[in-house]
């Protein structure tokens, strides 16, 4: 895939995924969300305004609030005007395909859409009928590519540089987009990356994606510098994957007492929302502050979220593109 413009970094046209993204063009984003970073917690400085009269549909066929909101956020910092799409008051509920109701959005003469559905790849096979801008907020168990995107911008604030630093994925590795999109980027940029889960909650190609498999999270610890913790998709114990929510708790969640018996100071993250108890436990997703064996940047990652997405807005809406330009 090549994105290069002779003259100027790689134009944007889309952002449906991580998988085959240079490392320089995820340096470049997260270069830029720093950038939105200072801006936006600077209330002395004022919000850029590049994409003044932009406008952009947040078309999310799946429930969610910190994404949905920190778009929101990026968008009306950056001057855009949003327009929310939700599929249970649109025509989507009376049967009309995804297809057709992207064609007409278009016809409105939207600037970009900002996609969250539950089937995987939609993103990209929006990208390819719509001649506008499109974002991938999420898609099936395929790839959360700005959750991503602002987890690994919260690893590099805290560690600097990413390369061979251990990162281990916990949870539901099958089922989730987030390790996906996690994996591509971190291993880009050169992290060692580990996931611990259940078997029953594995791909079974999950060696094919140059990762470390730990199915006992003592090991895990011990061979991690930081923790992207998953939630544990409930459903997932009526579905015949686990036999309890108990028993992946007492095997696989994240405590005070795995952490101290291992006496091993870890970062921990989650993509939220969180199963306080269950996956993670209050004490470990609460402690901000030293001392501990743990330090936890939950409320970081919703702040560097906004950062993130207001950075990608920006490199996918702000900049000319051609026609020859590809997906990112």
């Amino acid at each position: 895939m090549s994105t290069d413009i002779i003259g100027e970094p790689a134009a944007l046209k889309h952002l449906t995924g991580l998988s085959g993204i240079p490392a320089a063009k995820i340096a470049e984003i997260l270069d830029k969300a720093s950038f939105h970073k200072d801006l936006f917690l600077d209330s002395g400085k004022e919000i850029s305004q590049t994409l003044k009269g932009k406008r952009i549909v947040l078309a999310f066929f799946e429930n969610s609030t910190r994404t949905r909101f920190s778009f929101e956020i990026a968008a009306r910092n950056l001057g855009a005007i949003t327009l929310n799409f939700t599929a249970s008051s649109s025509s989507v509920s009376k049967g009309e395909s995804i297809v057709d109701t992207i064609r007409n959005l278009e016809a409105m003469q939207v600037d970009a859409f900002v996609i969250r559905h539950p089937s995987s790849g939609s993103a990209e096979q929006i990208s390819r009928i719509t001649g506008t801008h499109v974002i991938n907020a999420g898609d099936g168990t395929h790839e959360h590519p700005t959750q991503a995107l602002l987890d690994i911008f919260t690893l590099r604030e805290y560690f600097g540089s990413l390369r061979d630093t251990k990162i281990m994925i916990l949870g539901d590795i099958l089922h989730s987009r987030v390790a996906r999109s996690n994996i591509f980027g971190l291993t880009t940029l050169g992290a060692q990356v580990g996931v611990c889960s259940p078997v029953s909650l594995l791909p079974v190609d999950i060696t094919s994606l140059g990762v470390k498999v730990f199915t006992g999270l003592d090991d895990a610890i011990r061979w991690a510098d930081a923790a992207i913790v998953l939630r544990l998709q409930l459903e997932r114990t009526t579905g015949g994957y686990l036999p309890s929510l108990e028993d992946y708790s007492l095997h696989f969640g994240l405590t005070d007492e795995r952490l101290e018996k291992i006496r091993k100071h870890m970062l921990v993250l989650h993509p939220g929302p969180i199963n306080r108890e269950i996956e993670i436990s209050s004490n470990v997703a609460d402690r901000i502050q030293p001392p501990g064996y743990s330090k936890s940047v939950l409320l970081d990652q919703v702040t560097n979220g906004v950062a993130v997405r207001t950075a990608i807005l920006e490199m996918v809406l702000g900049r000319k593109t051609d026609k020859n330009s590809n997906s990112l």
